[in-house]
């Protein structure tokens, strides 16, 4: 089986360059902003970033395809890189620290495309955390400077810390009287937004987490880094991986229980 060590080096580097591009345009006043077709705001340093991804990528890794949420897909085969410049945008416009560039590798397989690298680096925050495929998950200021990470153990809801982005979206799908069923049965409950809840859950902060629309983009880093730490990464549907368009992530011992509240109800 491949290493991915490489690959997970140069999402390094990608996310390095990144970082230095975007944080060089947080809090700026002349930031410029717009609007895109589906109401979502982008950023210069959206754009900037995801342009300096896809040229080093280029330079580097020629072969492979890039799909990116601002310029979409490029290429094809059986190695796809997966970019989500600034995983919080309407953060980084109003200046809020909580916001991330999202890397990934997705390999082609039996099962389709499935992450196998993923980077998430918050330098706003200070954090970045990461992870290839058979070799854990880690956080850290860089490969040389880590700590393995592992999901929580806690196996009671009663007991459990969820987290969540926001309450739009579950009402739309039918899932909001589960989603306030399952917020009095946990210990607590937290919105903490975007990436930061999968990272959380990785690392044994939080115990489950779930959105329920989702992009790509938003979620192959997630996943592969949430799975290597031990936890569980599935669709709201149970089906494994990031590719149902929504999300639910937990320490695994939990998982069952979170999907089950998250049922969409007559």
């Amino acid at each position: 089986m491949p290493d991915y060590l490489d690959d997970l080096r140069l999402a390094h580097v990608l996310a390095d360059a990144a970082d230095a591009a975007t944080t060089a345009r947080f809090k700026a006043l002349d930031l410029k902003v717009e609007t895109k077709p589906d109401m979502t705001p982008v950023s210069e340093a959206d754009k900037a970033a995801e342009e300096l991804i896809r040229g080093q990528l280029q330079r580097a890794r020629p072969r492979d395809a890039v799909l990116g949420e601002e310029y979409g897909i490029e290429g094809s085969g059986p190695r796809r890189w997966v970019v989500d410049p600034i995983d919080g945008t309407k953060n980084y416009v109003r200046g809020v620290p909580v916001w991330a560039t999202l890397i990934s590798l997705m390999e082609a397989g039996e099962d389709g495309y499935q992450p196998v690298v993923g980077v998430v680096s918050a330098p706003a925050l200070g954090r970045r955390w990461w992870a290839a495929k058979g070799h854990g998950a880690f956080t850290g200021r860089n490969l040389t400077s880590a700590t393995r990470i592992h999901v929580s153990r806690v196996g009671k809801l009663a007991d459990a810390s969820f987290a969540y982005s926001s309450l739009s979206g579950w009402e739309e799908q039918g899932r909001l009287d589960g989603f306030l069923d399952l917020t009095r049965q946990v210990w607590r409950t937290r919105a903490y937004g975007d990436f930061w809840p999968y990272m959380m859950v990785a690392e044994g902060s939080v115990d489950i987490c779930a959105e329920p629309e989702l992009s790509l983009w938003d979620m192959a880093a997630n996943a592969i880094i949430v799975t290597e730490a031990g936890g569980t990464f599935t669709g709201l549907d149970g089906r494994p991986g990031p590719h149902s368009g929504d999300a639910a992530a937990s320490n695994g011992l939990l998982h069952d229980e979170l999907l089950g509240y998250l049922k969409p109800r007559p």
